[in-house]
């Protein structure tokens, strides 16, 4: 499982990063988006799947003052955020918990973000539920998520290697909450303010450098031996393929919501 390891996302995420050429980081938007909503003081500001706590760390530099609550439900995750938290000094309080039953009462939370986490939910309108029961009247939601074709050019690589013949076609990870679908699901809780979309692309320098990301994919059926093993990735993709750099991209998804009225 991709989030039960904080070591595993982290090499996810600093291959993903090291190969990006456009697109802004997303823990700077949402924090943008976050100063932008003016949470009124005193109520509880919630970053749900905070993940290792980037967006947490972004949103405590944005809202000094802030009653920051980060919340995911992993602990390895928990485990990571507080690490960061702690090494910057940063103020905020890290809790566990699922987000169909969020620890906060009915109507006190001034803001909310939930970035790359709905699409984990096998109903996302259910956990937008839980949202906007702890949202305040004037309180503003915040979402993030990707589209559902996102690096496709790397389900194709992986596919034509042999390495998982169906890759093309399985549902990936945003498959329940994407791009195409995010304000129809979030029409159903929220009153939708704005939706903006931001392509990203990337460019792996080599084969080992996307073989670096690939073997971290939950996507993908690899052989026995291939998954979690970058090394054995490389040399299995240089085998077949020729060497030399990998281009891919995807789009994300921001949406601003505040409560129904």
């Amino acid at each position: 499982m991709l989030y039960r390891d904080g070591d595993r996302l982290a090499s996810r995420t600093g291959a993903l990063m090291a190969a990006k050429i456009t697109g802004r980081a997303t823990p700077e938007v949402l924090a943008a988006y976050a100063v932008g909503a003016r949470p009124r003081p005193g109520r509880p500001v919630l970053d749900i799947g905070c993940g290792r706590g980037a967006s947490t760390l972004a949103l405590t530099r944005a809202l000094p003052g802030s009653r920051i609550v980060a919340i995911d439900a992993s602990g390895a995750m928990l485990r990571a955020t507080r690490a960061r938290l702690e090494q910057t000094g940063a103020a905020a309080t890290a809790a566990q918990a699922d987000f169909h039953h969020l620890p906060l009462a009915d109507g006190s939370t001034a803001l909310t973000v939930a970035a790359f986490c709905l699409y984990h939910a096998p109903d996302p309108r259910r956990v937008l539920s839980e949202i906007v029961r702890c949202l305040h009247p004037d309180g503003t939601v915040i979402l993030a998520t990707k589209s559902a074709d996102s690096y496709a050019s790397l389900d194709r690589l992986v596919a034509r290697a042999g390495l998982d013949p169906d890759a093309e076609r399985r549902t990936g990870l945003y498959g329940a909450f994407h791009s195409a679908n995010m304000r129809d699901v979030a029409d159903h809780a929220l009153t939708v303010r704005h939706v903006h979309h931001e392509v990203h692309r990337f460019r792996f320098r080599d084969l080992a450098h996307t073989a670096a990301y690939l073997a971290t994919s939950p996507k993908y059926r690899l052989p026995e031996g291939l998954a979690g093993d970058p090394d054995a990735l490389a040399h299995q993709l240089r085998s077949v393929l020729p060497d030399g750099p990998v281009e891919t991209s995807s789009v994300v998804s921001y949406l601003i919501g505040t409560a129904p009225h």
